[in-house]
């Protein structure tokens, strides 16, 4: 399966940004701001940012208010709170032996690290990647990380997967299977998460009074880092 799996990505495989380096921090950014957010919108946010903080020493030296001002719109804050955590690790005691030990650095983004920087064999193991070793019945090599990340994102879907368009489809067992959603996602309209992404643009364009803001989201933003409050005012973190 991985002969045919890698000829069909080199056919079809996409051209993405961190895939023409293999610089550790780049790979960092891209997995971080991968997570929970979609490649089209992360392609131009990512090379915006390395473009504004090429390595790990210049994010390092940016202030927990200028990263958060440059993560927004991408979603799920703490994520780009925990990147310049890490890059301050980094740059103060290197990349450790165990990547897990990172902010905001789980198991699958340390292999991802791990195979797409440092050259390490291991599969990165995500939604798409596992989802297309789930229906094949078959355990990949890590040569075929990218191949199948690309093939479960654009072929191998979660409820109606491109079967015809399949290289794997001859040998994999639940061709032409339908599947049902695992769960249906909760609305982001009228949510929290909407409460505390509007209470977080409106401090980060200017410092603002708390009687003016929604109280609990402030409080909730304010538990993870994201804002500051003294004297009754709110702002973001010096």
């Amino acid at each position: 399966m991985e002969q045919a799996l890698l000829a069909w990505f080199d056919a079809h495989g996409a051209d993405l940004p961190w895939r023409r380096t293999r610089d550790p921090y780049a790979i960092l950014v891209s997995e971080v701001m991968l997570q929970q957010t979609q490649v089209s919108r992360v392609a131009p946010r990512y090379e915006a940012w390395l473009e504004r903080w090429p390595d790990v020493l210049a994010l390092a030296a940016a202030s927990p208010a200028d990263v958060i001002r440059e993560w927004q719109g991408l979603g799920y804050n703490r994520r780009g709170l925990n990147l310049h955590r890490a890059a301050r690790l980094v740059a103060e005691h290197g990349w450790p032996d165990e990547l897990t030990e990172l902010p905001g650095v789980g198991s699958y983004t340390a292999a991802a690290v791990r195979a797409f920087a440092f050259g390490e064999a291991v599969l990165p193991r995500d939604t798409n990647v596992l989802r297309v070793e789930e229906r094949t019945g078959h355990r990949f090599d890590p040569s075929c990380g990218q191949a199948l990340m690309d093939l479960g994102r654009t072929v191998c879907l979660a409820r109606v997967p491109r079967c015809d368009e399949c290289p794997l489809a001859a040998r994999c067992p639940s061709r032409g299977r339908r599947y049902e959603p695992l769960r249906k996602q909760s609305p982001f309209e009228g949510s929290f998460h909407q409460r505390r992404a509007a209470m977080l643009r409106l401090v980060a364009e200017t410092p603002r009074p708390l009687d003016e803001l929604d109280r609990e989201a402030v409080e909730a933003l304010e538990r993870d880092g994201l804002v500051a409050t003294a004297n009754g005012t709110v702002r973001l973190p010096a």
